[in-house]
């Protein structure tokens, strides 16, 4: 082989061989970056994973909704007409927040079984709620 014919060859493979890395690298942060929606039925059932951020939708049970202390805790239950989820959140909650409301939370399950959320996003008026969520709520009537 002529020397240019093996620089051509080698440079060709540098560039496919820089490709993939680039390739695996973009599919890896995809894929870290995922972020799965769960009914709580599903977290229930078990479905849900025990150490990754997930997002968790419902409606907010009527009585359920806590201030123990002074602090910004807040622990309330959500809902989809057949299971529910305890759920705690410390920070300011969304204006829209109240008991009865459809909400979506961004969070993890800890070792008691309590969703701890780090994000809370409540619905923007009466007519709205996330897909998610009015799609979780429609499952348990559409089982026989």
């Amino acid at each position: 082989m002529k020397p240019i014919r093996k620089q051509r060859l080698l440079l060709i493979l540098l560039m496919l061989a820089g490709l993939s890395l680039a390739a695996f690298f973009a599919l890896k942060a995809f894929n870290e970056n995922l972020m799965y929606f769960f009914s709580t039925s599903d977290v229930v059932a078990g479905k849900a994973p025990n150490n990754t951020v997930f997002r968790l939708g419902g409606m907010v049970v009527k009585g359920s909704v806590q201030r123990p202390n002074a602090d910004l805790l807040v622990r309330f239950k959500l809902s989809d007409f057949s299971q529910e989820v305890a759920v705690e959140y410390s920070g300011i909650l969304p204006d829209l927040f109240r008991e009865g409301q459809g909400i979506v939370a961004k969070g993890r399950l800890d070792g008691r079984g309590v969703f701890v959320a780090e994000e809370v996003l409540a619905k923007h008026d009466e007519n709205y709620m996330p897909p998610e969520v009015a799609g979780s709520l429609k499952k348990p009537a559409e089982q026989p």
